[in-house]
């Protein structure tokens, strides 16, 4: 058996779920692992409009607020006796865009039960691809993907699996329809200047786009499913959006005139609010990259955060595929790394039950921030740490969420040089002293390792308690014979009681 096989073996029959937070509607979906395909064995949708909750500042209004949690709360209860692990909650466009969101998000993760991940514009743009294209082949050759959500549009290009291009525009239903239908009016120039703002939104990557090409145009999310369902009713497309059934939708909605006069049947009566927003946003892409037709997936970010969450538990992580690739175009000393990582892990082992950290955590970001501290070489030797740590906090790397990055930058940021103790006050409060134990074993690991000996294993043994480590070396003589060594892990210990941490070597 191959080990593809040994991985689709293990996540056999389970119960997987997805939640996605997004700006017009949350969604949620359970299911099982069955072969290549998933089991559906639960969906719940519910539409909160948090992007229509942002007043001018950005901060969300109480009512949205109330109605959010209450909503999670729902989802709450269906996802009890689900293993955390199992379970994956993404933020989208609005939540990135929200200040002062802490205090909603802690109270947003006691509803739901579960920690919400904030994730970044392409990485959204990546889920979606992954949920469309999951299983298709490569029968329709390179793919377009279009998912108009609440909040923004993301558009992809890609072969197979594989995106090439990607990305999230701040262009979507709910946010149109507040730009140009907020009084409820549509009316024939209103909706031509919504649409030609929806192209001006997609012009910087309509070149691009178009010189990349595709085989086949597919769109997902209600918007495009939406303007879809009304032009198979009409008798105006078959299987496929058209441009000239797009036009002809367009005409009905103006006919209309104003937003609570969109009553198609075969329109869902919570989209109809917001339909004209998303209907001029449709019709810009569709002039921005020449579309004649399109294709509609009923699978979007749900799916893709359930293979995804499938490949994570079954050991094809696809952060680690992005770490690994940012070390490589980097050109990081792995041999280097690599040592400095079986360090770090070895004392994780050692200290690990003690600091009561989580063993798979510590070890995946002990071992991402090994391969990836010395990145910022490739700009300067000078303060690389603080260089390393910039490329990792504004780089789109694939799998990881904002908090992720922000904890992942960290670490490469605190593992050398002098500490302060505002190092990690920029995180949220439950990952402060986690990432503060694991900054002091990354730290000594690079340490133990800074004169790059090939095959250097150095013989420490290391016991802790809450704000203390105990470092003894199981070879008498060694640390004299490293002198270096033992001069630097005198600085050490200067160094960690800026942050209320004692090191004792003996």
């Amino acid at each position: 058996m191959s080990l593809r096989s040994n991985r689709a073996t293990a996540v056999q029959g389970l119960e997987v779920a997805a939640v996605d937070l997004g700006s017009n509607s949350f969604h949620m979906m359970v299911a099982r692992a069955n072969g290549s395909e998933l089991q559906v064995i639960d969906r719940l949708r519910e539409p909160v409009r948090l992007a229509a909750g942002l007043d001018a500042d950005k901060r969300l209004h109480p009512e949205v607020q109330a109605r959010a949690l209450a909503c999670l709360q729902r989802f709450g209860q269906r996802l009890r006796g689900i293993p955390q692990q199992q379970v994956r909650v993404v933020g989208t466009n609005t939540m990135r865009r929200m200040r002062r969101s802490e205090d909603f998000l802690a109270a947003a993760e006691m509803a739901l039960g579960h920690e919400i991940e904030i994730i970044a514009g392409a990485e959204e743009a990546r889920l979606v691809y992954g949920g469309v294209t999951h299983g298709m082949g490569r029968a329709k050759g390179r793919r377009l993907v279009v998912d108009i959500g609440g909040g923004s549009t993301e558009v992809i290009i890609g072969r197979g699996p594989n995106p090439e291009l990607m990305e999230s525009v701040s262009l979507g239903c709910v946010t149109h329809h507040q730009l140009f239908f907020e009084d409820g009016d549509i009316t024939r120039a209103q909706f031509r200047k919504a649409r030609l703002a929806a192209r001006v939104q997609l012009e910087f990557l309509e070149r691009r786009y178009r010189k990349a090409g595709w085989d086949v145009a597919i769109g997902a999310s209600g918007t495009v499913r939406g303007v879809w369902r009304v032009m198979m009713a009409n008798g105006w497309c078959e299987n496929q959006i058209t441009r000239e059934g797009l036009e002809k939708v367009i005409e009905l909605v103006l006919s209309r005139g104003h937003v609570n006069k969109i009553d198609f049947p075969s329109l869902r009566e919570d989209r109809r609010p917001v339909f004209a927003g998303g209907l001029a946003a449709l019709a810009g892409v569709f002039d921005a990259l020449d579309l004649q037709k399109m294709e509609t997936s009923e699978r979007a970010l749900r799916e893709g955060l359930i293979y995804d969450l499938l490949g994570r538990l079954s050991n094809h992580d696809v952060r680690d595929e992005s770490v690994n690739t940012m070390a490589e175009r980097y050109a990081v000393d792995l041999n280097h790394a690599q040592a400095v990582e079986r360090t770090a892990l070895k004392i994780l082992d050692q200290v690990g039950k003690s600091w009561n950290l989580e063993p798979k955590f510590s070890a995946m970001f002990l071992g991402w921030a090994a391969r990836l501290h010395e990145i910022g070489l490739v700009i300067s030797h000078s303060s690389y740490h603080k260089h390393g740590e910039y490329i990792i906090k504004h780089c789109d790397l694939q799998g990881f969420s904002q908090t992720d990055q922000k904890l992942l930058a960290t670490l490469v940021r605190a593992h050398r040089s002098k500490l302060s103790p505002l190092t990690f006050d920029d995180l949220p409060s439950m990952w402060v002293e986690p990432m503060r134990r694991l900054t002091m074993i990354l730290r000594l690991a690079v340490l133990l390792h800074r004169s790059r000996e090939p095959d250097l294993r150095p013989p420490v043994k290391l016991s802790a308690n809450r704000r203390a480590l105990d470092m003894t070396f199981t070879q008498k003589t060694w640390l004299t014979r490293h002198p270096l060594t033992q001069a630097d892990l005198e600085r050490e210990a200067e160094y960690l009681k800026v942050v209320g941490m004692r090191l004792k070597v003996q």
